[in-house]
């Protein structure tokens, strides 16, 4: 059953009435074509104006809404092969992060990227897609191997931030996360990362320096969630609407701000009504990137990340 935010159902009425007067026509053998046409260009109307004039906070929830794709349904989708690899030669496999080689339209890449759950085991299992301190050495070491063989990364980023477990702290969660930021800023291969649903923090800074980095128009990407933020303001959740207005952290605000490259349209009313439709945009989008990178020496790709970066946070006073 479709999962509806609030915002969602004013428009899941108007559906409902047209799925009713289709039945009932075809019951009854009825001509309601033009009632039908009407009923649907208001619904078309609905969706246009309700998802132009979301909230910031609005655009969160979708960002987390539960039927939202995740980076292995992009994967299924859009990857003719994929081959997922295991483990950090450390400690062990953290399955929050996934990674592996795989191949669009006979282009082999490195894809990784955060792994939510659906259900309640396979979230404990994904760890609700908070990566341990091995999950981000086993994406730097698939960039790594990547770049010995001299294929593209693509990196699909949707976290609520790297796991602050003591565990986590001891076995050296910030050193692999700041280790993973120099270490992408030098690497010799076209980088593109992908915000997908949730960027929070430094866990999904941990894989997103890259030549590109863009995000899908209702992710969001901000250095701490609007109810943490709201936590430490306001001593309560309560005030989360006002801190996400407060943060501005979605991809029309991440764009102005630049601090990332483009942000690609979801379909109307989210990734999560059309799985397909917005992994062929997602496709099409990394195979354009990828071309256009292609163009460029290595040297050239690693000044210009360099360059990006350093450039991000600079003001003037007047």
């Amino acid at each position: 059953m479709r999962t509806l935010l609030d915002f969602e159902k004013p428009i899941a009425e108007l559906e409902s009435k047209l799925e009713d007067m289709k039945r009932l026509a075809n019951e009854n053998n009825v001509d309601v074509s033009g009632a039908v046409r009407t009923l649907n260009d208001n619904i078309e109307q609905l969706k246009k104006e309700t998802f132009a004039n979301l909230t910031r906070w609005q655009r969160v929830q979708l960002s987390r809404h539960p039927d939202r794709p995740y980076t292995l349904d992009y994967i299924e989708r859009i990857c003719q092969e994929f081959h997922e690899l295991h483990g950090d030669r450390t400690v062990r496999d953290d399955p929050s992060m996934v990674g592996g080689f795989a191949t669009i339209e006979g282009q082999t890449v490195m894809v990784i990227g955060q792994q939510k759950g659906r259900k309640t085991k396979e979230r404990q299992h994904r760890n609700f897609g908070m990566p341990n301190p091995e999950g981000y050495r086993k994406a730097l070491r698939l960039m790594k191997l990547a770049e010995k063989f001299n294929k593209p990364i693509v990196t699909l980023i949707d976290t609520p931030g790297a796991f602050p477990g003591l565990e986590a702290e001891e076995r050296g969660q910030a050193e692999a996360i700041a280790r993973n930021l120099k270490e992408m800023m030098l690497l010799t291969v076209p980088v593109i990362c992908i915000i997908i649903g949730e960027g929070a923090s430094g866990g999904a800074l941990g894989i997103a320096i890259g030549d590109k980095v863009l995000m899908l128009e209702n992710s969001w990407y901000s250095v701490i969630s609007p109810e943490n933020c709201s936590t430490i303001l306001w001593r309560s959740w309560d005030y989360k609407e006002q801190a996400a207005e407060a943060l501005k952290l979605t991809s029309t605000d991440m764009l102005q701000n630049k601090l990332i490259d483009g942000v690609i349209e979801e379909p109307l009313g989210g990734a999560h009504l059309d799985w397909d439709d917005m992994s062929n945009r997602l496709k099409k989008r990394i195979l354009n990137e990828i071309e256009e990178l292609s163009k460029k020496t290595p040297q050239q790709r690693i000044d210009e990340r360099i360059e990006k970066f350093c450039a991000m946070g600079e003001f003037e006073e007047v």
